[in-house]
């Protein structure tokens, strides 16, 4: 965890987030890497896993997609190369223990955990990223420069897939040793370069939806909907002098159609809810190969003491009238209301969570379990007691 004394998330938030980067030197109470270098290596050579491999030569980086053959390792020399795994914590419990320091952000703005590894002078290069992150120093040493802000209009160099900074001004330089962090919010340029060998960063990376995807799929989600019935109607109309004037009143009434539905503002909650917790493709796949009956789930819950989230899932809800909640996880819905409200927040605060005896008597908590449990988005965890 982290040491309130060393790292205060309330100043951290009024003065930085989104605002300016920060150097954090080792903050945590205690601090061990969390993942052996050969267990990433594994990991990129996984099917279903997104990794990319950097390679830099006299010219420009190459970049390769993963997975990686077992032994391309053996064949990359002694130049500088560095290999990055996305969603890590979706596969290692001890990095996925890496989010929970930082939830002071809504759950619903972090993305995941990339891992990075590199030997002595390997890195990404000089680039921009449109997301805050936070790089966490796991192991030896990674020399950071950091320049000022980017946009669209920032050049960049001719590479097919990689977005670096044609003309890189580093103002700030930061070496960072095990269990310092670097916090960059979007859009400032910044530069990682490992110093020796074994150099291992994990980035805890936050989404920021586009106004575009936020327009996209707000309106694909409305055009979607069922029903003909919403077409234009004029009741009221007046003959015309020119037939060929779109009228005044005709475009108000068709505006109007368009921003009653758009200005929908507990439809758009919803579907909001849907799309911020849509998880990504992911081969973790939870659901038990015979599904739970509610009798089966209340009958468990007798002898196993906790039920744990999977990793790979999204939990959201969102507050309705009184005490309900509209509960979100991995892009499905959930009404809740007395007793299911108060499971459904206690699923969305705690990754590990017991659920008492009154929960337990309530069939609408049970059923809501049962429908977690057969999605494979939760699982009872440890073994049944005597």
């Amino acid at each position: 965890m982290l040491d309130p004394a060393r790292f205060d998330a309330q100043t951290f938030l009024r003065d930085y987030w989104q605002k300016k980067p920060l150097l954090i030197r080792n903050p945590w109470t205690d601090w061990h890497n969390p993942l052996e270098p050969d267990e990433l290596a594994g990991l990129g050579c996984e099917p279903g896993v997104e990794s990319r491999l950097i390679t830099h030569g006299a010219d420009m980086p190459a970049l390769e997609h993963g997975p990686l053959p077992e032994d391309r390792f053996d064949t990359l020399g002694k130049a500088p190369w560095t290999m990055l795994v996305q969603a890590v914590d979706h596969h290692v419990p001890a990095v996925a223990d890496l989010i929970q320091p930082f939830r002071f952000i809504p759950d619903w703005r972090i993305d995941d955990v990339m891992v990075s590894y590199a030997t002595d002078g390997g890195g990404v290069g000089a680039h921009f990223d449109q997301y805050d992150v936070f790089l966490v120093q796991g192991l030896g040493r990674r020399r950071w420069r950091v320049g000022g802000l980017c946009d669209d209009t920032t050049p960049l160099m001719p590479h097919d897939s990689l977005r670096l900074l044609a003309d890189f001004q580093p103002v700030e330089e930061y070496v960072l040793e095990p269990g310092d962090i670097l916090y960059m919010p979007p859009r400032y340029a910044h530069e990682g370069t490992a110093l020796g060998h074994d150099c291992m960063t994990y980035s805890i990376g936050f989404r920021a939806p586009s106004l575009g995807e936020l327009v996209d799929g707000w309106t694909e989600h409305l055009v979607d909907q069922p029903g003909d019935d919403d077409r234009y109607t004029d009741p009221g109309l007046a003959a015309q002098d020119n037939p060929g004037e779109i009228s005044e009143a005709a475009l108000a009434r068709m505006h109007r159609m368009i921003t009653e539905r758009m200005g929908d503002t507990q439809a758009f909650a919803r579907w909001f809810g849907e799309f911020s917790t849509s998880p990504k493709p992911s081969e973790i796949d939870w659901s038990p190969e015979e599904q739970f009956s509610p009798e089966d789930v209340q009958a468990a819950l007798d002898h196993f003491p906790m039920l744990v989230r999977n990793p790979a899932s999204r939990f959201a809800f969102v507050a309705g009238e009184g005490d309900a909640v509209t509960l979100f996880v991995d892009g499905q819905v959930y009404e809740c209301d007395q007793h299911r409200a108060d499971a459904a927040r206690s699923l969305c605060a705690n990754r590990a969570l017991s659920i008492s005896a009154e929960q337990a008597r309530a069939d609408s908590v049970i059923d809501l379990l049962t429908g977690l449990l057969n999605n494979g988005c939760i699982a009872f965890e440890g073994e049944p007691e005597d």
